[in-house]
């Protein structure tokens, strides 16, 4: 399920990109057609989880139950704030707050079992959440 999300926020990309070239005056125009900055082609890990059940969870600010399966394959389950989705090369990743570990925590899609949105709204702002992450991480915000 995920490569075709994936395809599909590309496809979506592609569209916008053209709209965007459409109006562009024929200078910039051709500053963009030209670009050096490249982006190829990668095989996607697949994964059951419906990545608008994480977007939904994400825009609501909903705490959710999660079943995950570490790298050593040892399952845990976690209550986490999800507040954001990362996609690199292969892998999807949830940036979220996880209240086992009382620290910002990285989940990969493919290695989440169970991903269960509880109902319940988590006690931060989205955007703090995102803030303090970035801060902790080193990453500017894109305002800066």
């Amino acid at each position: 399920m995920l490569k075709e999300e994936i395809e599909s926020l590309v496809n979506a990309a592609h569209n916008a990109l053209a709209k965007v070239s459409a109006v562009l005056p024929a200078d910039l125009r051709g500053q963009l057609e030209t670009s050096s900055l490249l982006v190829g082609p990668s095989e996607v890990i697949s994964s059951t989880i419906d990545l608008s059940l994480i977007r939904q969870s994400i825009r609501s600010q909903c705490k959710v139950h999660i079943s995950y399966t570490d790298l050593k394959d040892v399952e845990s389950t976690r209550i986490i704030w999800p507040f954001a989705l990362a996609y690199f090369d292969h892998v999807c990743v949830v940036a979220a707050w996880c209240e086992v570990r009382q620290a910002f925590r990285h989940f990969r899609l493919d290695r989440i079992t169970v991903f269960s949105p509880t109902g319940v709204s988590y006690p931060k702002n989205r955007q703090v959440l995102l803030k303090e992450w970035r801060k902790i991480e080193g990453i500017s915000s894109p305002q800066t």
